[in-house]
Formats: structure tokens, sequence, C-alpha cells
């Protein structure tokens, strides 16, 4: 008699949990625009430097060469009333906007990371060094200042209702960083809370950006009962709100563009642009230096194939892919050493970087679909790294999720 069919587990909702946000006092520090950090991928190792040297910036604390110097330094804060914690647990609105322009709205709270497969979907791949060292600095550091950035596929109409509505009170911060403006509202009420958590029945959501810190969280998380089961997150409807999505470009200062659309037209087609570079089509590649540019199309089945041994099969149409693992390694052996590869997300900043004869080569790369990201990540195929950047992203030190204050 076969045996009976053993139903599969209804998938439990994400749970995003009030928390005491600790903030910078306004009172104290004055308008908080200067002391907030952008995006890690946005700064240069010249502007972090020049950052840490400013009193109370955030920065001190996420580019400290020590996590335990940082949490010193704090611990000084909070005593000296830099920072403040709020006084009662709250899920935060927060808000990106450029002019009058709504960019993203979101909830921030303490994100339960979920035990359940399927629920948080990575879509990108890992470096175990990087995770490691961003263990140890939470780790020592016993704080995040920066949420995950998570998007979700919302259906519920109550809660956007009640984040309209939390929207049209005084904000408990409005700070400035380029051309964003970032503002945040405290939702504190008990019966406001739970109507916000019971409208969250989001079962999946996609980690856009923070894979890292994610995973980070994960490494530190053996202790079920310890502060590492949940993390700091940014929980975005993108239904009502769609993310941004652009793709990552590869710079290669010691690579001679001449040289390198040579060794490319042994392993893809590659044609002439006489126009100069201009933003890669759907399947192209665009190579560019010295003011010249080639396309790159129609990878060679084979080559591509054995370039790719080891790695999932719907990597062949990814551009990360053909582009690291064809054209980086394979046919211009760039060695995987720091400094050999800049990534960079502006395409004009990429063009610039080698315009000028003997600055080197920048591999320009088309955007995927936000269809295919979510695709291949309910699939459980992770991207190649630097393979897309979502945004906008939130701004570090906005609200921090401080361990071990009483």
């Amino acid at each position: 008699m076969p045996a009976p069919a053993v139903p599969f587990p209804e998938p439990t909702p994400l749970q995003l949990r009030p928390f005491r946000a600790v903030r910078y006092d306004a009172d104290r520090v004055g308008d908080p625009s200067e002391l907030l950090s952008p995006p890690h991928d946005d700064l240069h190792p010249a502007q972090i430097r020049a950052l840490r040297r400013q009193p109370h910036h955030v920065a001190r604390l996420l580019y400290a060469d020590a996590p335990q110097d940082a949490a010193r330094e704090l611990g000084r804060w909070l005593r000296r009333g830099v920072l403040r914690r709020d006084e009662r647990p709250a899920l935060y609105v927060y808000q990106q906007q450029r002019g009058a322009r709504i960019l993203q709205r979101g909830l921030v709270g303490d994100l339960l990371l979920p035990r359940q497969a399927g629920q948080l979907l990575p879509h990108e791949d890992v470096s175990a060094h990087a995770v490691r060292q961003r263990a140890a600095h939470m780790s020592g550091l016993r704080a995040q200042l920066e949420p995950l950035l998570l998007a979700h596929r919302g259906t519920e109409s109550t809660s956007a209702r009640l984040v309209d509505h939390i929207t049209r009170r005084t904000p408990v911060a409005v700070a400035r960083t380029g051309q964003i403006t970032h503002i945040m509202w405290a939702c504190d009420d008990p019966a406001e809370l739970a109507l916000l958590s019971g409208g969250l029945s989001v079962g999946q959501a996609l980690i856009a950006d923070g894979h890292h810190r994610h995973a980070a969280c994960l490494h530190l998380c053996a202790d079920a009962a310890g502060p590492w089961t949940s993390s700091l997150a940014l929980l975005v409807d993108t239904v009502t709100y769609p993310l941004r999505l652009s793709a990552i470009h590869r710079v290669l200062p010691a690579l001679e563009p001449e040289k390198a659309a040579r060794r490319a037209a042994e392993v893809a087609r590659v044609l002439p642009l006489p126009g100069g570079p201009r933003p890669p089509g759907p399947g192209e590649l665009v190579l560019t230096g010295g003011g010249e540019a080639w396309s790159i199309t129609h990878p060679d089945p084979r080559t591509l194939e054995e370039a790719l041994v080891g790695h999932p099969r719907q990597w062949a149409r990814l551009p990360a892919a053909v582009s690291d693992h064809l054209l980086l390694r394979h046919a211009w052996s760039v060695p995987d050493l720091p400094g050999a590869v800049t990534y960079l997300h502006d395409i004009r900043q990429a063009t610039t970087a080698v315009s000028a004869t003997g600055s080197g080569s920048a591999l320009l790369l088309p955007v995927i679909s936000r269809d295919t990201v979510w695709e291949l990540a309910g699939a459980g195929v992770l991207l190649p790294r630097k393979s897309t950047s979502f945004g906008p992203k939130p701004t570090a030190g906005l609200a921090m999720r401080v361990l071990g204050l009483s």
C-alpha cells in the first residue's frame, strides 16, 4: 500500500519586528546629513579616509581598522548623547526621494531570519573572505549600522494605506545625501503595529542588497538564542515602488584595449564601433579604451561551456558570467588580485576612466531583467558576483540596531 502523501508545510510570513533604533540626536549634532554614509559601492578609499577624519561620522564605525575600537567609540557617542536610543520599539517608514519624486518607500525593522528555505532569496554569490570580515566587524561592534535591502511583491492594501497615513505625520529624521532626501517616520502605536505586522503577509523576499551582511548573520547565528538570528532590514514593496536595477561595469587598468579586442575575437564575434562606446544591448558586451570601442556578441558555445565548468548552466546567458569567466579569466588571463579589476556602477565613469591612451580598458555590461533575477533566485541559482546593482540603497547611520543596551 503506497505511503500517504506528506503535505508541504505552508510558508510562514517573514517577521519584521519593532525595535528601538539608535539614531543621531539632532539637538546635539545638528543636521545629521553630514554624518551619514553613502553605500559602500559608491565610495573610493580616499573618500572613506576623508569621511573617517570627521568627528562623529558613521564611517568611523563602518570602516574602523579594528571593530573593538569602533565599539568603544560607539559607546562614547551613546554616553555623550551624540546617539540616542528611541524610547519605544517601532517600525520605521523610510522614504527616499529626489525633489518631489518618491523613489522608494518601505519599512525598517528587525527581521527574524527565516529557517524555512525559499523565504529569503539571495540572488548573488558572496566572497567567503568578505563574509568572515563582515562577521568579525559585526560581532566586535555588536551593532548593525545599515539595513539589508529586501524586495517583495506586495498585495496587502491595508498596510499600504496605513503607511501612507503615517507619512503625513512629523518625521523623526530628515537628511540629505547628494540629490537624495531621506525621511523617516516612527510607528510605535501598538494597534498600528499590529495592523502593520498583520498586513505583512510576505512569504518571500529577495535580497536586493546586503548579501555579505546576511551571510555574516548566518555565520554568527549558530546560537539559536543569540542576537544574530535577526537582522536590521528595509522591506520594500516593489509592486508600488520598483527598485532601479543597473549593471556593474569592469575597468581593467592594465589591459591594452586593441590587444583585448584581438583576443576576444578568438572566443566571440567582435565588431568595431566607429561611433565610440555606447550602452550595450541585450546579449552584448562593449569593450572600450583610448577612445575606441568594440561590440562583443555570440560567444563560442564550446569555449563558453569550458569556461563555465562547475557553474550552473543558466550562467551561459548572464553577461557577468561571459564577462568574468570567458573574457577576463579565459581570453585575457586577468589575475584575481586586488587592483586588477575595478567595478563601477556608472557607465560614464567607466568610459571616462579609460578614455586616455594607455589608461586601460573597460568592459560595459547590459542590464538583466528583474524577472530574470527573481526566476534564478527562486530556482536557487546565484548570479556571479557584481552582476547587478539594485537601488536606491538605504543610507548608513539613519536608524541603527545596537545590541546589549539596557
